[in-house]
This record gives C-alpha cells, structure tokens and sequence, in this order.
C-alpha cells in the first residue's frame, strides 16, 4: 500500500518498504540500504543470521516491481564499507534489474566509484533535477525540495495502556522530506516534528499520514 503526496506539482507515492516513486520522471528513490552490513559484523563475530544478507535484495526487487522504474536513486550508504563478498549479490541485481541505477553517495561509501562505474552506476555527490535537490544529508537549499536520507528517521507514538511504538517514517519538512532508512539490518533516530512537519509513519504494509 501507498501514499500518494504532492509536492511542486509533482506526484510522489510513499512506499511501505521505505521507497519514493517520483510518477512523472519514473524515478524511485531509495536511501540507506547498507549493503554488506550484515556481512561486516559477521566478520567480527556478531552473531547475524546469513540469510539477512538477501533479505534486502528481496526488498529491493519487491519495491522495483511494484513500481518499475525507469531510474533508480539511492540516496547514499548503498554499502556500508569496505568491499566484502556482497559486492558479487549487488553486481548480480545490477545485472538483472533493467532500470538505470545513480548513486548519490553518502558517508559510508567508500568504495571506489569506479567500481561503480563497472556496472553502469552513475556516481554523483548530489543531484538537481528540475526543483529538487537529491542528496544523502540533509540541506536546505533556496528554491529547491531536497529528499535526502542519513537520519533513518522514526516517530514515537504512544496509544491507550500506555504502549509506545518507535516507528520507521518519511519526515517531511516545508523544503526536505527525509527517507527512512532501507536496509533491514539499520537503526533509527526518534525525530520531534513541529506542528508544521508532516510524518508518514510505515505500519507493517501500510504508511499512514500521523
């Protein structure tokens, strides 16, 4: 399920999974998957099941086809570090995902963008298009909307009985909507919003506007 939000006459859906689908450029945006993550603290002992490693490529191809986009944008730490024997997954979902990948790297990647560049993968520090500004910290910037990542925003919300929830969320300001981070093996940073914010919180298969 999907929310549909419009922003300078454009039309974005709000994935469950933590995706952005700008309609009219065909254009997905993803931020925080942190590839390889997983098999980094494996390599130092903690203690992660294996098959979280694809639990994310499972999540990419779902959100890909439900939207099939001409592009895709990953809004910054697409890998977590070093090279590690993930990159061979990523370059075999490269090779069978048919839209063209850009990367706007982020501060956890520090792999060579000539590697990259290997697998047709743009590599940009940030990139406007049209008003906006797509980046992986955030940043206001005069006459433009910035979609940005880097937080792995969240909201706490507390119901009758006293039970809280923390959960992930699109947080939207007047000029930036930050995305939820969409890696599964990633943390997140509780926000406050001020009565001007709006939050798309995500519910199991659902995002609903709280």
């Amino acid at each position: 399920m999907t929310q549909n939000i419009f922003i300078k006459n454009q039309v974005f859906q709000l994935h469950h999974l933590g995706g952005i689908f700008w309609k009219q450029k065909s254009l997905l945006l993803i931020s925080d998957v942190h590839l390889g993550k997983v098999s980094h603290f494996r390599k130092f002992g903690a203690a992660v099941p294996r098959k979280a490693i694809h639990k994310n490529y499972v999540l990419l191809d779902k959100v890909v086809t439900d939207f099939q986009p001409f592009q895709i944008c990953f809004l910054g730490d697409l890998f977590h570090s070093y090279l590690n024997k993930e990159w061979q997954l990523f370059e075999n979902w490269v090779a069978k995902t048919p839209a063209e990948i850009i990367l706007v790297s982020g501060n956890h990647d520090i792999i060579a963008p000539e590697k990259f560049e290997q697998l047709q993968v743009k590599v940009f520090s940030e990139w406007v298009l049209d008003d906006f500004l797509l980046t992986h910290h955030p940043e206001e910037r005069e006459g433009l909307f910035t979609f940005c990542g880097h937080i792995h925003p969240a909201i706490k919300l507390q119901g009758f009985g006293r039970q809280r929830l923390k959960l992930s969320c699109f947080f939207k300001t007047k000029n930036q909507m930050i995305l939820p981070a969409f890696g599964e093996f990633t943390g997140t940073h509780a926000l406050q919003p001020s009565k001007e914010d709006e939050v798309y919180a995500i519910v199991e298969d659902a995002v609903v506007k709280v």
